[in-house]
């Protein structure tokens, strides 16, 4: 009884701060399922669709502050103005409107909100321990069944640390990687919900997790059996696409002149998603020689990956990369770990940005995702001590709409244009400063975090009645 007082009070507390106006409809259906999936329904259709609702914001201008857009641009003493959840002006000498909320910024930055590429939280939730492990579905090389949102757990701490120290505003929840096709993933706005439903960012493209190289062979290869080599993986790989050329086939034959349906395979689902441009790939791989056979094999069956992800030595390919139109996910100086993880260099970001390929930072990591604009820091000092000239405001799109362009949503998010979800975030001082954390964050322009105000800090219903946490009186 006392815990369910706490969630309620959790619930009301924030609706009353943030003037909600977030509804989590429980009318929502699926369409009906009639065995028939038809193009462009039952591989991609979801049939569990996002119930996302913005928080209503009040119109909202931040002035005298430092802008990096994005984008590349920079722009000093400069003001942001949003409104209904959307960015309506950035630039200079913006004026205040009747009863908007203006926040005076000198001295202070502000940026889009930051995006994670590469998370696990929800999936791999603090308390870490096996109980709450349900991120990686080890029962077969080939999963493409499963999907990460079904494990996701909206109470997972992590959402709002996140949010309050990093500063990330929307995250991809991806599965882990000791498959070869590990499930979809799915991409989620930082806000409080009861369900993942109303987590969901609306209208963004499923992924499909791969990965190639040490994990798989060393998983399966323990056990006996296939794949236990990287020729392995690329073998079953292959067969699987195989079988997704085949079943697309099937269906696309049926639904163009009708008959008996084929048999319904979640898995190929997926995969014929992918075929047909509509779910994104997202591949686990460290080597160069290893992405660069995925993206032989993606021609050979007609689909795009759209990122590599944790990629150290995509340094080494940045040719291949922006011939592919393929992103490179990577971290600053993790390095060392396992044998395929020893070849990298901590200019990774640098050269991939000189060379002109879409790269971007990820975490990986519960901690790390609180610290990514640290990250960025980091990996731009290793840039410049090498001898490549990357502005603060260049290497900002490593955290903002270069994750946007390889998660399908740069249309909606990734930068402070107008028109674009007013994701913002008020730093209190330059943020490649280990010493600067975000003062305020806006997700589609209501407050949800100032670092002023007690109760706009987003805490997990999971920590209330902790020391400190929502004591009860």
């Amino acid at each position: 009884m006392i815990r369910s007082l706490f969630v309620l009070g959790a619930v009301a507390g924030l609706a009353a701060c943030a003037q909600t106006g977030r509804t989590e409809s429980a009318a929502s259906k699926p369409p009906a399922q009639d065995g028939a999936p038809g193009k462009g329904k039952g591989y991609s259709h979801d049939p569990y669709p996002s119930t996302y609702r913005p928080y209503q914001g009040a119109p909202t201008l931040v002035t005298n502050v430092t802008i990096f857009d994005g984008e590349g641009g920079r722009i000093e003493n400069g003001a942001v103005l949003f409104r209904d959840g959307k960015i309506v002006a950035v630039g200079q000498d913006l004026k205040p409107e009747a009863g908007m909320m203006t926040i005076d910024g000198r001295g202070k930055y502000v940026t889009p909100g930051v995006i994670d590429i590469h998370s696990h939280l929800g999936d791999y939730p603090s308390p870490g321990v096996q109980a709450n492990s349900d991120g990686n579905e080890m029962t077969s090389p080939v999963t493409a069944e499963v999907w990460a949102e079904h494990s996701v757990w909206p109470q997972d701490p992590g959402f709002g640390r996140a949010l309050v120290n990093g500063g990330v505003t929307t995250l991809q929840i991806l599965p882990g990687s000791a498959n070869l096709f590990g499930g979809r993933s799915v991409v989620v706005k930082n806000v409080y919900a009861r369900t993942m439903q109303a987590m969901k960012f609306p209208g963004a493209p499923y992924g499909l997790k791969m990965a190639c190289g040490e994990n798989p062979k060393r998983v399966y290869g323990s056990k006996g059996r296939s794949p236990a080599t990287r020729m392995g993986n690329i073998a079953v790989d292959r067969a699987t696409w195989a079988r997704a050329v085949e079943y697309k086939r099937r269906w696309e034959k049926y639904e163009e002149k009708g008959g008996e349906p084929p048999s319904r395979d979640i898995a190929m689902d997926t995969l014929r998603g992918v075929l047909d441009g509509e779910i994104l790939v997202q591949n686990h791989c460290y080597r160069a020689d290893e992405m660069a056979v995925v993206l032989d094999m993606a021609k050979e069956f007609g689909y795009h990956v759209s990122a590599f992800h944790h990629a150290v030595e995509a340094y080494k390919i940045a040719d291949l990369l922006k011939a592919n139109n393929t992103c490179a996910a990577v971290w600053a100086d993790w390095y060392g770990f396992k044998m395929e993880a020893y070849d990298a260099l901590p200019e990774n970001l640098a050269i991939l940005e000189k060379e002109g390929a879409c790269a971007m930072i990820h975490s990986d990591d519960a901690n790390g995702i609180q610290r990514l604009n640290q990250e960025v820091a980091k990996a731009r000092a290793s840039g410049i001590k090498a001898g490549f000239q990357i502005s603060e405001e260049a290497a900002w799109r490593w955290l903002a709409i270069n994750p946007a362009k390889a998660l399908g949503i740069a249309d909606k998010t990734g930068s402070l244009k107008p028109g674009k979800m007013a994701d913002v975030v008020l730093w209190n001082g330059n943020p490649f400063s280990v010493y600067t954390r975000p003062e305020m964050v806006w997700v589609d322009g209501a407050l949800l975090y100032n670092a002023a105000d007690p109760k706009r800090r987003p805490v997990s219903d999971f920590e209330l009645g902790q020391p400190g946490e929502g004591d009860v009186k």
